[in-house]
């Protein structure tokens, strides 16, 4: 019963970053997956880890756009999820060091995905480094605040006995 109510968690929060994704008009990379996938990682393990950034990326490519792209970025925010097990294996899971880790790996997300795929759709890696800059800032702000507010509220959730939030009993003594 238990794993069962663990895979459902992870499926919710899979389904939210997925609808979050999806809502018109949002700034670019400003989405919860990197915030989701450091607590799943963390508690799961690296297979886990590695399939929600993976899937995350690549079904919703196939529910909005396929591209060329689509498997370096997939494969990238995997590679991402597995070393958050690695790294919470070695450090505490706190608002703080979700927001290292978020740092760190948006920059190598976006020096990877940006920079040195960039010669595949005919641009300069000099040129995509620069126009990466204002975009990497945009990523950085969204993650490292994701990472500060979501990461730990999804950390206390996937490893409570609860699934949902109960309200409790307040007792006044008369």
């Amino acid at each position: 019963m238990e794993n069962t109510k663990n895979k459902f968690k992870i499926f919710i929060i899979f389904i939210g970053c997925l609808l979050f994704r999806l809502i018109p008009l949002r700034a670019p990379n400003i989405e919860p997956i990197m915030a989701s996938i450091m607590p799943i990682g963390r508690k799961y393990g690296a297979f886990f880890g590695f399939a929600f950034g993976f899937l995350s990326i690549f079904l919703y490519d196939l529910i909005t756009h396929f591209g060329a792209w689509t498997w370096t970025v997939s494969i990238t925010y995997g590679f991402i999820g597995m070393f958050s097990f690695l790294y919470f294996k070695k450090f505490k899971s706190s608002a703080f060091n979700f927001a290292v880790f978020a740092f760190f790996a948006t920059i190598v997300f976006d020096l990877i995905t940006g920079v040195l795929f960039a010669p595949i759709f005919g641009q300069s890696m000099f040129s995509a480094l620069v126009l990466q800059i204002p975009f990497t800032a945009l990523h950085l702000a969204g993650n490292i605040g994701f990472a500060l507010t979501l990461s730990p509220i999804l950390n206390r959730w996937l490893t409570s006995q609860q699934f949902a939030v109960s309200k409790r009993r307040v007792r006044i003594a008369v």
